[in-house]
């Protein structure tokens, strides 16, 4: 049997980003308050249940999922699969901003006077950062 193999190049897109965690809509609260946004309709399992909150910034969408089985990576000691930067104009006043909203304040930084790491309500790490001048 012959199988035909196409050489063209791929030009798909990402239409949503993924993210587990112990309480999704607390995460999906966290992170549409960060960057400006709202939780939009949650999609139910098939019992019924509410387990996945979606957050649409500009033309991406992030789904944070609930999960039972979700545990926190123990960074530093663990790499981490994937983590977000943020940059705001205000790098201090989203720090205490995103502190009140659940945030945690690790003592290790590597990033030094770069970016700020900080660990969201599921303990998953994100780095606060400067934004760029447009």
């Amino acid at each position: 049997m012959s199988t035909t193999h196409s050489t063209g190049t791929l030009s798909g897109s990402v239409t949503s980003y993924a993210i587990w965690a112990d309480d999704g809509r607390r995460l999906a609260e966290f992170y549409a308050a960060a960057l400006g946004s709202e939780v939009g309709e949650p999609y139910p399992d098939k019992h019924g249940n509410e387990v996945a909150f979606p957050v649409t910034v500009g033309n991406a969408m992030y789904v944070f999922w609930t999960s039972s089985s979700f545990t926190a990576p123990a960074w530093p000691q663990q790499e981490l699969p994937f983590h977000m930067d943020l940059a705001f104009p205000d790098v201090a006043a989203a720090e205490k901003r995103l502190l009140e909203l659940g945030a945690n304040k690790p003592d290790f930084q590597p990033g030094g006077e770069h970016w700020t790491v900080l660990l969201d309500p599921s303990g998953q790490p994100l780095c606060v950062s400067q934004a760029q001048p447009s």
